[in-house]
């Protein structure tokens, strides 16, 4: 098993209500994405989505750090999602597949 990995958003011109600005999220391991240069992260609603690998950095942190975001995004993973999943600022679950 693959150690989690994380990125840093650095670009959410798209997707502002997706991605925040400078913060960290979980790394979904999708071997077709990243072929096609996206990233699947679990972004503000919770849910996994694609979008494009040069809007996040991907960062190798320590185990202790690993650790201590693995129960944090465990803690949240139990929370109700915060929006809407027909918020019309949602990408697609397609996006990198065939839609955009």
């Amino acid at each position: 098993m693959s150690s989690p990995r994380f990125a840093i958003c650095i670009d959410n011109s798209h997707y502002p209500a997706s991605l925040e600005l400078h913060k960290v999220y979980r790394v979904v391991p999708d071997e077709d994405a990243e072929r096609d240069s996206d990233l699947r992260v679990i972004d503000e609603s919770g849910e996994d989505y694609l979008y494009p690998a040069d809007y996040l950095l991907l960062v190798d942190l320590p185990r202790d750090a690993v650790a201590t975001l693995d129960l944090s995004f465990a803690r949240i993973a139990q929370q109700p999602n915060r929006l809407n999943s027909t918020d019309p600022l949602r990408p697609s679950r397609l996006c990198g597949e065939s839609i955009c």
